[in-house]
């Protein structure tokens, strides 16, 4: 479980025992070696099964649970990482399917002074839908950021055997205008102490991504974990290549660090990840990533949007999707 009140999100037993099943089958681990009798999925791919399915699973006996996990830890003890991602990811996803189910309809008074950018432009009944429209999709747009943002590096700093670090309780600290180490530390990606590695995780650095400022503070990342004693990582996994990209990462090389881009990325993780943990890699987060960036669009479709008491709906002239609403 995570969150606490009315945002708190709970995964069952009935799910967690589900979740336990589809790892197995990702693993292609003996159910009958295990002794475990396994339930019966819809389909052998997580991200094809329907969200409503796991919250039917609501029948399964804790000592149930308790016997599976401790056969499958016998085993290989990463199986422990394995089934905390998954289960990590499951959450979020629980919890984002709330989120727009339940993400009111913006009110007038929120958004009412934004007309006079465009008021007469067109039908005014229009303008107010299209205004509505859009402060909808905004907001549900910044709750997925947070909630991606709360998901995507711990994820991927556990696969490659760390833990993301606070500025508070960081061992890397700036240095000042003499090149002296401060009181205030530097938040970390992901923080290595089996290795003595920092990384610096991204999915892409591109020439438009940051401002000078901001930039500037990236390139003092390498610098700082150096003079702390690290080893700094940049890890970039879109294979797209930028000047900023280019020069960020010779600052990482400057500085006796690594730089890892594209499918060297997603090598190392592998690599550092292990056998087991190295499925979920290429289970859960790799097709995602890399399904949606391989999607080529020359010219937007258009796309409907249909707002009812019971749902909204996306559609295009091929497909639709459904957000049910409460």
């Amino acid at each position: 479980m995570h969150g606490s009140g009315d945002a708190q999100v709970v995964i069952s037993d009935g799910e967690l025992f589900s979740l336990i099943c589809i790892a197995l089958n990702n693993l292609n681990w003996s159910f009958e070696e295990l002794a475990i009798t396994p339930v019966e999925l819809p389909d052998d791919d997580y991200y094809k099964i329907p969200m409503s399915w796991f919250e039917e699973k609501n029948n399964i006996e804790p000592k149930t649970i308790i016997s599976a996990i401790k056969s499958c830890f016998q085993k290989d003890n990463d199986f422990s990482l394995f089934i905390e991602n998954l289960s990590a990811l499951h959450r979020r996803r629980v919890k984002y399917k709330r989120i727009l189910s339940t993400q009111p309809v913006p009110n007038m008074d929120q958004i009412g002074p934004r007309v006079l950018l465009e008021y007469g432009g067109c039908d005014t009944t229009l303008l107010a839908n299209w205004m509505v429209w859009r402060k909808w999709i905004y907001d549900i747009d910044n709750r997925s950021a947070q909630e991606t943002g709360y998901l995507f590096e711990p994820l991927l700093a556990s696969c490659l055997g760390g833990e993301p670090v606070g500025s508070r309780n960081s061992p890397v600290k700036r240095l000042d205008n003499n090149g002296e180490a401060s009181n205030k530390g530097r938040q970390i990606d992901c923080l290595v102490p089996s290795n003595n590695k920092t990384y610096e995780l991204k999915l892409r650095v591109t020439i438009a991504a940051s401002g000078q400022g901001r930039f500037g503070e990236e390139l003092s990342f390498p610098v700082e974990s150096m003079a702390a004693g690290f080893t700094p990582v940049l890890l970039v996994l879109d294979p797209t290549p930028s000047d900023r990209l280019r020069e960020l990462s010779e600052k990482y090389l400057e500085c006796g660090g690594e730089f890892y881009h594209g499918e060297e990325a997603w090598a190392h993780i592998e690599k550092e990840a292990g056998s087991v943990v190295s499925v979920f890699i290429e289970k859960y987060i790799k097709p995602a990533i890399q399904g949606v960036e391989a999607v080529d669009i020359p010219m937007l479709e258009t796309i409907t949007l249909n707002w009812t008491k019971q749902s909204v709906e996306i559609s295009s002239s091929q497909s639709s999707y459904i957000i049910e609403r409460q």
